[in-house]
């Protein structure tokens, strides 16, 4: 009887104590949920880089982050140091953000170079639109500043970028490495 009695005490006590507990994480499987457009909703603006001299830093980045580069042409542009140069045969471009850490590449494309069904998806959306250049930024995942090119700041991920043209109208859209499209801006 002692023992039936010590045990519906030690029952009801586990029980009121594991039951009993605040839900403290109720809220993280939500926060975990947002995706990272969603995050950044209030984006930060990117710092604006004083004076018109390329870091040391950035310099140095680049040496190490691309040692068969050849013909590097630097200058510093309102958030980001910038170099255009050749490796491995492809002209390219890299941006060094204010730390003089990697932020991305860009590189000339064509529209051969897209996925499949991002090719397929432009020309039927885009229909009497001719395809204009074809740009692919490769971004840098062990850094998190964000992008900006046609003066419009992006998430950190790799994209193409497609300039259409209709008449008077240009646009680009962006093409994830998946192949989905979606609209990035309007440029006339």
């Amino acid at each position: 009887m002692k023992k039936l009695a010590l045990f519906a005490m030690t029952f009801l006590f586990t029980a009121g104590f594991v039951f009993g507990q605040p839900q403290t994480n109720q809220g993280v499987k939500t926060e975990k949920k947002e995706t990272k457009s969603e995050q950044k909703t209030e984006r930060i603006a990117l710092k604006k880089l004083e004076g018109n001299i390329v870091s040391d830093q950035a310099k140095n980045n680049f040496n190490m982050d691309f040692k068969n580069a050849s013909g590097a042409e630097w200058k510093r542009v309102e958030t980001f140091d910038e170099v255009t140069f050749t490796a491995n045969g492809a002209k390219m471009k890299a941006f060094y953000d204010e730390d003089g850490n990697l932020v991305g590449t860009t590189q000339r494309k064509t529209f051969a170079d897209l996925p499949a069904k991002g090719q397929k998806e432009i020309k039927e959306r885009y229909k009497g639109y001719s395809i204009g250049p074809v740009v692919f930024f490769d971004d840098n995942v062990a850094n998190e500043t964000d992008m900006i090119l046609w003066a419009t700041q992006f998430d950190d991920e790799d994209l193409y970028f497609v300039e259409l043209i209709k008449g008077a109208d240009k646009i680009i859209v962006k093409v994830d490495p998946s192949g989905g499209v979606g609209f990035f801006k309007k440029l006339s």
